[in-house]
């Protein structure tokens, strides 16, 4: 065949990926092998009914067609009363542009700030789309790793450092997808400045901003409220996480009004528009707040749960973990080889985690801990754990 284009072709690199452990535990399950996994990041839980029955009714009355390019009028000003209670900035309509899932607004707000060759900054840990989305937007990028000693937050010094006369953006993840870190207003005011010496975009992906905050936890605090940041800041937002709906794929971009038109023209030459009654389901649920309040407390419960578990476990150091739908734990006095700790749990105790180092160095010796799962499970988890360590091979501190 002809060759494709080298823009596709270089959004993953050719090698290992890290979701090596994950996907050999779901060909296991599959295979009839009785497997906890606790390596994935979506509900174990079906979404809300009400959202259901909302997209049921809908269909039968006959919502089957196309929406316009930026999402249905009430959609937008449902998203827009979600971004203003989300950012603490008042947003209208004009500034929201919804999309096929929060990886759409991520690809979208990508395509929009950077040209072939302009450089982007990448906070790490991060999502593992984070980096191919860059390359499919032909960008250089900085991987910046924000240490686990300071709880994986960026240090600002080191931002400061990695900008370069090319730069055009900053890409955050609060709270974070794998650490469970909820940045700090110290945190976030550090790189609003640099952003704006600079004259960056901050892409600031908030998917889980309601899952924090709770029990006199940090609450999450978006840039895009700091001064001098709602004209350079595009948050990045989706009903997957709060609202229970991560296979519905609806999601959306906040930014400037004059920048959300000039993206419209981009759903235009992709995905042109929404899905009609799904459109209509997730009116409801924005309108109505179906399952927000109980899903955020589920996954408060289940974190509380599950590091009560880890308590007194002098080898292990919970990291990060304020926030989202995972703890992160230090696992290098056990084995500075996340991955090999990985395949060993997984060989010897049933129990499929993700090696931290698959979402860049800085997670390196961690392991990623889902809490998709009911809290049973997740103290048989630790209980495995705790014995999978006690027995663990003498080379652990090799």
């Amino acid at each position: 065949m002809p060759s494709p284009s080298s823009r596709i072709s270089g959004i993953s690199p050719s090698g290992k990926d890290g979701w090596e452990v994950h996907f050999a535990a779901y060909k296991r399950q599959a295979a009839g092998e009785d497997i906890l996994m606790l390596s994935v990041g979506d509900h174990d839980f079906p979404t809300p009914s009400a959202t259901v029955e909302a997209c049921v009714k809908a269909l039968r009355e006959g919502h089957h067609h196309y929406t316009p390019l930026p999402g249905l009028p009430r959609l937008r000003q449902a998203i827009a009363r979600l971004s203003t209670e989300s950012t603490g900035v008042e947003t209208t309509a004009s500034e929201i542009l919804a999309m096929s899932g929060g990886q759409s607004a991520l690809f979208a707000a990508a395509h929009g700030v950077l040209d072939p060759g302009d450089h982007a900054v990448v906070v790490a840990p991060y999502y593992a789309t984070y980096p191919g989305t860059f390359r499919s937007a032909g960008a250089a990028f900085t991987i910046l790793e924000a240490s686990a000693e300071d709880g994986f937050e960026p240090r600002a010094q080191a931002l400061e450092q990695a900008v370069r006369p090319n730069t055009r953006a900053v890409l955050i993840n609060t709270p974070n997808n794998p650490t469970g870190a909820v940045y700090s207003r110290e945190t976030l005011e550090g790189i609003a400045e640099i952003c704006c010496r600079h004259d960056l975009w901050l892409l600031s992906d908030e998917v889980y901003w309601t899952h924090c905050g709770m029990d006199g936890g940090r609450k999450h605090i978006s840039p895009r409220g700091l001064p001098g940041m709602k004209e350079r800041t595009l948050v990045i937002n989706s009903l997957s996480k709060s609202h229970g709906m991560t296979g519905w794929r609806i999601g959306w971009l906040t930014g400037p009004a004059d920048f959300i038109r000039l993206l419209i023209n981009l759903n235009l030459v992709s995905t042109y528009g929404l899905n009609d009654f799904v459109s209509h389901a997730a009116i409801a649920a924005l309108e109505n707040g179906y399952g927000v309040t109980e899903i955020a407390a589920v996954y408060n419960a289940r974190r509380t749960a599950f590091l009560k578990e880890m308590r007194g476990l002098n080898e292990i150091v919970v990291r990060g973990s304020e926030g989202g739908m995972y703890v992160m734990l230090d696992i290098r006095a056990v084995d500075p080889d996340c991955e090999r700790f990985a395949w060993r749990l997984l060989d010897t105790e049933k129990v499929a985690v993700m090696p931290g180092a698959s979402f860049g160095e800085a997670a390196a010796g961690h392991l990623r801990i889902s809490l998709c799962q009911p809290e049973d499970k997740l103290r048989d988890a630790a209980a495995r754990l705790r014995r999978f360590i006690a027995t663990y091979p003498v080379e652990k501190t090799a």
